[in-house]
Formats: structure tokens, C-alpha cells, sequence
């Protein structure tokens, strides 16, 4: 029964009931047969999909703690420029409400409606009828029951990372995207940072060849949030890491490199395999500072090696609670280049085979490719807006820049409902393995067969507007 609650809480409990009865849950081999049976019988229809032109979009904001407060910042240009209006705010503290209305008044006349009443007065502004597009910046457990909300009352909806927590919610996002014809983003801020641009556009005009193997990564010291009470309300990060083992933040390091690999435009993620290694810093530290919980399942690092369809490798790493300097690793290793990230070097093979060794490129010579490929998104917001800065070193203002432009122009968005669903059902797959002593396991379709047919990144396009 600990083994059913255990696949039930990561997995669903539908894909239980489809389990065939001679099969013993707690034999780990029956693990591929029953997310086999997760599949459902969705479309692909939402690839390429769009909606009519938002000439100005009517944005309401849900989650106003310490990332919903900084992405209302990265409005402020877009309100300005009479692109998009924050119309409502949600969040269970009144104060932060005020705080953001406070905020909003700087740069907008019109104040916004809020909501913050109770837990459940956030589906009060999914109703509200002139939003177009709700922003969800709650803790994770909320982000797929407000977007599965949100579009059946007919919004369009960008959650934060990562947009689900099981395979279930995930076939079930994908689904009522389909149904409703709504949009279903999962807002990937490094996606749209200056480095991993630059990367992709190298690999889009041929600079690395053919790419074999890619790497990418979420390591980041984040014992002084997760133990101050403050930061994650109510310790609610830290809770995460107290009963679950495996990659619980995939899509910092998987969604550019997923881009770089063309996943979903042409491959797929096959299967994987996950392992963690002991946990030992968090709960050292948790003991120093009194914190509520010392002894966590999580081990201190996870690594996920994933095969996609065309055999490329992808290894993704997972550790936040060792101290070290800040990386998401972004490596890529083509027939002709190799990329790899903190710092950012640069490595272009000149066809010849040598025994000498071989030399990142030096910083004069990087500095070139750097110049020429910098990617066209970038380089029209550097002469744009000021605002391009904002956010992470840019990347937040990029990234919701491009979500509200495509809107107002009526163009498919940059991350579709199967890119989000795939990068976040990484982190459940994770723990299943781990779980299981590191078994392979086979990676559900989202897309209903559509990454065959697909070829298009519509990251790189250049939308035609400021």
C-alpha cells in the first residue's frame, strides 16, 4: 500500500486503475507498463497553434510574493507602450496586494482589481471578464489546479516552474488545452537569457554541426532561502526536499537545451534514468539554524541522463543544497563546436586531428562569435528598450516581452502546453527511477506523434513590431 500511495502521489491514481491485476506494484520491472498506461489520446493540435490578435492584453497576476512582485516589473514597458494592462492582483496576504497596487500606480492610471479575501479568492479573478491571460507565481502544488481553472473559464494561462507535479496533471494540462483552444505556457525565464540565445543561434546557422550531447543544470546554494521562513511561505520549498528524492527543478537547465536539441520539432525525449547521491549539507545546515525540519529524503545532488529519439544524450543535474558558485552548466558538443557555460566558452573544432590538445577560443576571437551571432531578439531589445535589462540580467523582460507580443500579434507563442508539460514530467519521472535503483524508464508522447511533423522554433523567429 506504501508503494500504490508512493506511484498514486507521482504517477495519478486513473493510470493505477488501468494497471493489469497480475502485476505486483511493488515489483519496480512493472514500472515502464504502468507509465505506458498513463498515455491518453490527446491531438498535437495546440503546436502551431494561435489565437486572433490581443491588441492590448489584460494580464491578472496571482502569487504576489518574490516572483510575482518582480515579474509586475517587467511590465512596465509594455504598459507604457499601450501593449498590455495588469487589470488584477491575487494573492492570500493583503499587504503584498498593496504593496504591488502601490507599484503598478507608477507606470499605470488604472487601478487594478484584487482579490484577497481567502485561499479560494483567486478563482474570483480567473472570472473576471476582461483578463485574457492569467499569470500564475504561486508555490508549485498550485500551478497546474489554477491553470487547468484558468482555461476552462476560458483564459490563457502562464504558470511559473514548473507547471505540473505529476504525469496525471500533466496529460490532464495537455488535454483541456486542447478542449478549450487556450493557451498553456509555462514561462521559462533562461530560456531568453543572452548566453543560451546566443548558443541557439550559433546552432541554428550551422556552428556546432550536428549535436550529439547536451548538458544543462539547476546548481544553486539555496539553503539561506529554504531555511529562512520568510522567503518560501511557510518553509513550503524546504517541505519539498523532506519527503521526495529526485530533480525538483528541471527546466532551468532542460528548456534551452531542449531548444538547442529541437525537442519537440523534429525529436523526443525517449526514456531516462535518475540517481541521487546521500544527503548531507542541508540537513548540516538545517541543524545550525534551528530550522523546523533537519533530516530530508533529497540527496544533495541528482543526476538525469536522458536519451532522446535520434540518440542525442542530455545529462541534467539537480543541487541546492551544496555551496558553490551558481550554474546551469549549458554545455552543447556538436560535430564542429563545443559550448560550455560558467563562464561561457567556446570551442570550434578546424576539422584537423591533433594530439597537442585543444583550446577554448581566446576571448578577442570569442568576443567575435559573440558579436555575430548574438541572437536577433537581443539585439533589437538592446536598441529598444531600456527595460531590456530587467530581470535576472534580461531574461525576465525577453521572456514576458515575447509572451505578450506574440499575443498582440496573434502568433503561436514561443513554449507551447508540450513543451511545459515535458520539461516539468521530468522531475516526477526522476523520483520514479531514483526510487526504483536507477531503472530506465520509456518517456510518455505528450504530443500525440506531432514532434515527428514539426520543425519550426518559434523562439527564433523575429516578430515584426517593436
Amino acid at each position: 500500500m506504501e508503494r500504490k500511495k508512493f506511484l498514486q502521489s507521482l504517477i495519478g491514481s486513473s493510470a493505477l486503475l488501468a494497471i493489469p491485476g497480475s502485476r505486483d506494484l511493488n515489483d519496480e520491472y512493472a514500472l515502464p507498463e504502468i507509465i505506458r498506461n498513463t498515455k491518453k489520446a490527446v491531438t498535437g493540435e495546440m503546436v502551431g497553434f494561435s489565437v486572433d490578435a490581443i491588441d492590448k492584453v489584460k494580464v491578472g497576476i496571482i502569487g504576489l510574493g518574490n516572483r510575482g512582485s518582480t515579474l509586475l516589473e517587467m511590465f512596465q514597458w509594455l504598459i507604457e507602450n499601450d501593449r498590455a494592462e495588469v487589470v488584477a492582483f491575487s494573492d492570500v496576504e493583503q499587504a503584498k496586494v498593496d504593496r504591488s497596487v502601490e507599484k503598478l500606480a507608477q507606470w499605470q492610471k488604472k487601478k487594478p482589481k484584487t482579490y484577497s479575501k481567502n485561499e479560494d479568492d483567486w478563482k474570483n479573478l480567473v472570472k473576471q471578464d476582461d483578463v485574457d491571460l492569467v499569470l500564475i507565481c504561486t508555490p508549485w502544488r498550485l500551478h497546474t489546479p489554477m491553470a487547468l481553472y484558468g482555461m476552462r473559464n476560458g483564459k490563457h494561462v502562464a504558470s511559473e516552474v514548473p507547471i505540473s507535479y505529476t504525469l496525471e496533471e500533466c496529460w490532464e494540462l495537455v488535454e483541456t488545452a486542447e478542449q478549450t483552444k487556450r493557451h498553456c505556457i509555462m514561462i521559462e525565464n533562461c530560456c531568453y537569457n543572452e548566453e543560451e540565445m546566443f548558443v541557439l543561434n550559433m546552432i541554428e546557422n550551422g556552428v556546432f554541426g550536428d549535436i550529439t550531447h547536451a548538458e544543462g543544470a539547476y546548481l544553486h546554494d539555496l539553503r539561506a532561502f529554504m531555511l529562512t521562513k520568510d522567503y518560501y511561505h511557510d518553509w513550503w520549498r524546504l517541505k519539498q526536499h523532506v519527503s521526495r528524492d529526485g530533480n525538483f527543478y528541471t527546466t532551468h537547465g532542460l528548456g534551452p537545451v531542449s531548444h538547442y536539441l529541437h525537442i519537440g520539432r523534429g525529436d523526443t525525449y525517449s526514456h531516462l534514468t535518475s540517481m541521487s547521491s546521500r544527503e548531507l549539507n542541508l540537513s548540516t545546515a538545517a541543524k545550525k539554524t534551528g530550522a523546523p525540519y533537519t533530516e530530508f529524503k533529497c540527496g544533495d545532488m541528482n543526476t538525469t541522463l536522458i536519451k532522446t529519439e535520434k540518440g542525442k544524450t542530455i545529462m541534467l543535474q539537480f543541487d541546492v543544497h551544496t555551496g558553490r558558485p551558481y550554474s546551469r552548466i549549458n554545455k552543447v558538443v556538436g560535430t564542429k563546436a563545443v559550448h560550455d557555460g560558467y563562464p561561457s566558452r567556446l570551442y570550434i573544432d578546424k576539422d584537423e586531428i591533433a594530439f597537442s590538445g585543444h583550446n577554448w577560443l581566446k576571448q578577442e576571437e570569442y568576443d567575435k562569435y559573440r558579436q555575430e551571432y548574438m541572437h536577433p531578439i537581443i539585439r533589437k531589445l538592446k536598441t529598444t528598450s531600456e527595460s531590456f535589462k530587467q530581470g535576472h540580467g534580461g531574461m525576465d523582460f525577453v521572456m514576458i516581452y515575447r509572451l505578450i507580443t506574440c499575443l498582440n500579434l496573434g502568433v503561436p507563442l514561443d513554449i507551447n502546453v508540450y513543451d511545459s508539460v515535458m520539461w516539468s514530467a521530468v522531475t516526477p519521472m526522476s523520483e520514479l527511477s531514483v526510487a526504483s535503483k536507477s531503472i530506465s524508464l520509456p518517456f510518455p508522447d505528450f504530443t500525440g506523434g506531432t514532434w515527428k511533423m514539426h520543425d519550426v522554433m518559434e523562439i527564433n523567429r523575429e516578430l515584426e513590431t517593436a
